[in-house]
């Protein structure tokens, strides 16, 4: 059996501040009419009217979709795709969170490769050309899909969210830039960096993982935990935004090549079904997976528990996992989270779609490289834990 481990990165990462300043040359360097992939509140802080005129300076023409408004979906891939045959562009560049990212992604592989991007889930089409190049830019501290070869679509017909992983689709640039996170909102500071510290803890106790995965998992656990509650706190706090840029990237070239778990695959459903954000639905979901979770992991686990706290000295890795756990869910009372309930997801509604999203979870994959892999059934019982999850309890905590 081959054993051999993969890493695969961006050709190129440009990270600290002030980093977006070089995207004229980037963009110069690969092609000379950019369709910039974003969204209206971009828009509206003058970022895509500033990354127009870096281009600009360096003599790359542009054209902007920002179309973008929620999770990303065929529809914007196809509406974007037009706009990028009919002018002629040969470069992507996406400006935004994790939607815009994934969005340009699958434009950038189908301009090159043709098709419906539903046709490369499963492998079932290979992307055999170089996608067009793509410059990804990220403006919250969350995703890591900038360093990803992974992107995920809802298909608008049947409501599922379709996560395809292929290496055509890590982007050829990532620009990481703190600046840009500054002006993302409380709730989404608070929500993409649990997203982050998700990708972070899934890379680590995933059955894939190893030993370049292992580093960057750890690094960015440390990064975001000792960061993300003072970027919440204090959007303005730039060394907080920085740790935390640094970590999401670090935790998404840790997922990447490690690949996600059993909060990701349960995420997927929710957000198809009831359009809850990505970042908010692993949030919701993670220190009730990590309950479930905890007996088949507990040494990773005890690793974060001396993360959360350096200086306790505890009896042994049992303890330190438990601690984690705790911890974990202490952060998403700090922070704020909500349950699915109080999220405003109809319970009768969310038990109907119980099934279908156990089922859809399964066949994603990303359960399977669980430390403990649930039945459908185990699947559905957990579903129905975390609608009404307290993790906003005290007494969990």
């Amino acid at each position: 059996m081959d054993t051999t481990s993969t890493f695969r990165t961006p050709q190129t990462i440009l990270y600290r501040k002030n980093a977006f300043k070089r995207v004229g040359k980037e963009s110069a360097s690969r092609g000379k009419k950019a369709l910039i992939i974003s969204d209206k509140i971009m828009d509206q802080l003058g970022n895509v009217k500033q990354c127009r005129e870096y281009l600009q300076d360096e003599g790359v023409e542009s054209l902007v979709y920002i179309g973008v408004e929620s999770e990303p979906t065929d529809q914007y891939v196809d509406e974007a795709l037009v706009i990028l045959q009919n002018e002629q562009c040969d470069l992507v560049i996406s400006l935004g969170g994790g939607s815009c990212i994934d969005t340009a992604k699958a434009i950038a592989v189908i301009a090159a490769n043709g098709g419906y991007i539903g046709d490369y889930m499963g492998g079932r089409k290979m992307a055999v050309k170089p996608a067009i190049p793509h410059i990804a830019i990220p403006t919250t501290g969350g995703t890591g899909s900038e360093a990803t070869d992974v992107t995920v679509i809802t298909n608008t017909e049947n409501n599922v969210k379709m996560m395809i992983k292929q290496p055509a689709f890590m982007p050829t640039v990532a620009i990481v830039d703190p600046i840009l996170t500054l002006s993302s909102p409380k709730k989404i500071t608070a929500a993409t960096g649990v997203d982050a510290l998700s990708h972070a803890i899934e890379a680590y106790i995933s059955k894939l993982s190893h030993p370049l995965t292992d580093i960057l998992a750890l690094s960015a656990m440390n990064l975001i935990v000792n960061h993300l509650e003072d970027a919440y706190n204090d959007g303005s706090n730039i060394e907080a935004r920085e740790a935390m840029s640094l970590g999401s990237l670090q935790a998404g070239m840790a997922f990447s090549n490690a690949s996600v778990c059993l909060v990701h695959g349960m995420s997927r459903p929710i957000g198809a079904m009831f359009h809850v954000p990505h970042g908010y639905s692993n949030a919701m979901l993670l220190p009730a997976v990590l309950e479930f979770s905890k007996e088949a992991c507990i040494d990773r686990l005890a690793d974060l528990g001396r993360i959360f706290d350096p200086h306790k000295d505890f009896i042994s890795n049992s303890e330190a996992a438990d601690a984690a756990v705790k911890s974990v869910k202490k952060l998403c009372l700090n922070l704020n989270i909500p349950n699915l309930k109080n999220w405003g997801i109809d319970e009768e509604a969310f038990n109907i779609a119980i099934n279908k999203m156990a089922h859809d979870a399964l066949n994603s994959g990303s359960p399977a490289n669980n430390p403990r892999v649930p039945s459908e059934k185990e699947l559905q019982e957990l579903y129905f834990i975390c609608y009404d999850y307290q993790f906003l309890s005290t007494q969990n905590v």
